[in-house]
Parts: structure tokens; sequence; C-alpha cells
């Protein structure tokens, strides 16, 4: 995949990357990145010598048929970590419990914490339980990442990408061992979580949004929703009102034509 995927993804976008002495030839690391689009996850491991697991959600590896066998072989070899994400805690319990693992072989361990993708290309807050309980519980070094420029390549929903030239830019690793066996402290969590976006917002330049992305993207789906539904009941009404002139114009006619034939039978 490295050759493949990895290749190809250097060859036609040639990304542009700095820091990469922050990422250490061996041993365990977390690349704390910001995530902008559905090809971070690609571009990352395309610049490095390093394999980097990543969480995917199951469905992209149990999906029947042969397509859905390419797919998993496909996300297994750009280092995917499959997680069910049926439910919400479990799925956090899963994802941090395969990090663990990634980082106490040794390997590096990539992960998002925002959650989930930038709505508008900020910054969004960072959830405090997956990050920060994998560092803490493992004590590996955090490195913050900033992707740069990757949502202009391939917007939510857009499946074929366009041809631009991403960056990726890299922090120096941040060690919170000082914090260790502190990993259910929730203060502790948001304090370790935070530092973590402060660099990642310093590498990127975004800015910073003092709420989740999935709050975010509830309220933007609300307001969707709303303006599709104002928009419903303006054609409605439109569509009454024009109805309403209608049998205006149909009764007005009618007065005019009854008063024509009044005249008429008058005259006679």
């Amino acid at each position: 995949m490295k050759v493949t995927v990895g290749g190809s993804l250097k060859l036609a976008f040639r990304p542009w990357v700095e820091g990469l002495e922050h990422i250490p030839a061996d041993g365990p690391a977390i690349l704390a990145s910001n995530h902008l689009s559905f090809s971070d996850s690609f571009f990352l491991p395309a610049v490095l010598d390093r394999k980097v697991t990543f969480i995917a959600k199951a469905e992209y590896f149990n999906t029947p048929g042969v397509k859905g066998r390419l797919t998993a072989a496909f996300f297994k070899g750009v280092g995917q970590l499959p997680v069910d994400r049926s439910g919400v805690r479990g799925a956090g319990e899963a994802a941090i419990k395969s990090g663990i693992e990634v980082l106490e072989r040794g390997e590096l361990f990539g992960i998002y914490p925002e959650g989930t993708r930038s709505p508008d290309g900020r910054l969004y807050r960072g959830k405090p339980g997956g990050l920060a309980r994998v560092a803490l519980a493992t004590g590996a070094p955090v490195v913050p990442v900033a992707m740069i420029d990757t949502e202009k390549i391939q917007p939510p929903g857009k499946v074929m990408p366009k041809l631009m030239r991403p960056g990726i830019r890299i922090g120096a690793p941040l060690d919170f061992t000082r914090y260790q066996g502190m990993e259910h402290d929730r203060f502790v969590l948001r304090a370790v979580t935070d530092e973590v976006m402060y660099e990642i917002m310093k590498l990127s330049g975004q800015e910073y949004v003092d709420m989740y992305a999935t709050a975010m993207k509830r309220q933007l789906a609300d307001a969707a929703k709303a303006e599709k539904e104002a928009g419903k009941a303006e054609k409605e009404a439109e569509r009454a009102a024009k109805a309403a002139l209608a049998q205006a114009e149909k009764e007005q006619a009618a007065k005019e034509k009854a008063a024509a034939e009044q005249d008429r039978s008058d005259d006679r």
C-alpha cells in the first residue's frame, strides 16, 4: 500500500510536509490531527516511512459481496482498524482499547480529537475521552499534526478529488507522563486535550470554535431542515394564494357574465 496508494498520492497531489523530524523513528507515538477530509487518513500515512493505524467504522470491513471484500482489503492495507460504532459508549471504549493495543506493539496510532470531520474548515473542541485516555494509559508521546487544504481536495459528499497540493505540518511531541495514573480524572483529560488542540491550532492556522463539531453539525442540519420546511410552507402558501386568486377571478368572471346576460335581457 505504501508503494501503490502512497506512491500514487504523492505523485498526483505532491503534498508538502513540514516537521517530519518530529515523527519518532521507532517506538509508540500518537499522531493527533485535525480532520478536514476523508482523505486525511491517506495523505498522512503516505508521507511517512512508518505505518499509521487509524480507527474506521466497522461497515467498511463487513459489507458483503465482492465490492465489500475489496473495500475491506483496501482499508486493512492502508492501516485502518475496524471499530463497531453502533453504541456511542461501546464505540468509544473499543477505540481506546484498540489504540492502546497498537501503541503497546510499538506502532503509530492516528486519532482525530474532534471526533468527526470539520463541517466548515474551522477547528473544533477536542473530545476528552479517546486521545487523553490512550495517552495517559500508555505514556506514549502525542505528536500534533495539521492537515492543510485537504477539505478543498475532497469536500464532504464529493467522490472525485480535485487535483491540488495539500500540506501537512507536524509539531514537536508533547509529553503527558506527568499525568499518568490520572486517566479517569475528567479535569486532567480536558487539560490534556485542550493542550493538544492548542498546538494543532497553531500549526494549522484555523479559527478555533469552542464547541464540538458534532454539535455544530446538528445545528447545521436543524437549520437546513428548518429552511427546507420554511421553503415548503412558502410554496404551499404561494399555491394557496394562486388558487384563491384564480377562484376570485373565476367568480368575478361569472358575475360579469351574469350582469351582461341581465343587460341583454333588459334590452329585449
